[in-house]
């Protein structure tokens, strides 16, 4: 099988090196490359010519939208996809701009992140360049998740961060197991993490604690769209994890 050819250029050399050994166990990618420079970055795509560049937008020597542009102007056919915890509607729109094929915001699971560079490499993603952020991919709901949990200031290092991530997919497929979440959200969670649904319990209602004594109350409440939240008062882990999921679902409908 011929491999696809990645190269990476992240802000810091454990992210490349994390993602090259990812990229190390799987028989159809390969990492040619990485740096943490966007110069030398440059210079090693001309030569290489990869099928992925994987680039973070804070990095050393030219910054990741001037790679970005550089990369697209040599027309080399290398598809350029930004990985990057900056994911707010001015940096999706600046990113499209310069030329980006695709923007996944961190943290990200890698089985989601290999599926995605599939997805483009085969051109079956709905993946358009333009000056307009209209007419940009549409973001994946993982993303879209990962981007409100960051602002409402839920760290994503915590174990609760991707449990509260994987109800809120979960309660999107399945409105209705919102219901029950005790006996069929918390152990489906528990299972795919292997742990209990009790430890599950306990850090999605940490999470959600800690974005509360960051005082992010009104970020949440605008996130929202709704003034939910008022004060100390705090949501249940059901109550939050409905609500996200309502918002997710009615974007959805809206497009």
């Amino acid at each position: 099988m011929l491999k696809r050819t990645v190269f990476l250029l992240q802000g810091t050399k454990d992210v490349n090196e994390e993602l090259a050994k990812q990229f190390e166990n799987q028989t159809d990618f390969e990492v040619v490359g990485m740096t943490t420079d966007g110069i030398s970055a440059i210079s090693a795509v001309a030569d290489k010519k990869p099928g992925i560049l994987l680039t973070d937008l804070v990095v050393s020597g030219y910054d990741g939208l001037s790679v970005v542009r550089k990369v697209k102007e040599m027309k080399l056919g290398t598809k350029v996809v930004v990985l990057t915890a900056f994911c707010s509607d001015d940096i999706l729109s600046k990113a499209v701009g310069a030329g980006a094929d695709y923007f996944l915001a961190k943290p990200i699971e890698f089985s989601a992140l290999k599926e995605r560079l599939n997805e483009i490499l085969e051109d079956k993603a709905d993946v358009q360049t333009s000056n307009s952020s209209k007419n940009f991919h549409q973001v994946s709901l993982e993303e879209k998740i990962s981007k409100i949990f960051i602002n409402v200031g839920i760290p994503p290092h915590i174990k609760g961060y991707s449990f509260l991530r994987e109800g809120v997919k979960m309660a999107v497929d399945d409105p209705e197991i919102i219901n029950n979440i005790t006996k069929k959200l918390y152990p489906s969670i528990g299972e795919k993490y292997n742990t209990t649904a009790s430890k599950v319990e306990r850090a999605i209602r940490h999470a959600i604690e800690v974005a509360w004594n960051r005082g992010r109350i009104d970020s949440i409440n605008n996130i929202l769209g709704v003034r939910a939240y008022i004060g100390a008062e705090k949501p249940t882990n059901g109550e939050f994890i409905a609500l996200v999921a309502d918002k997710m679902l009615l974007e959805k409908d809206v497009r």
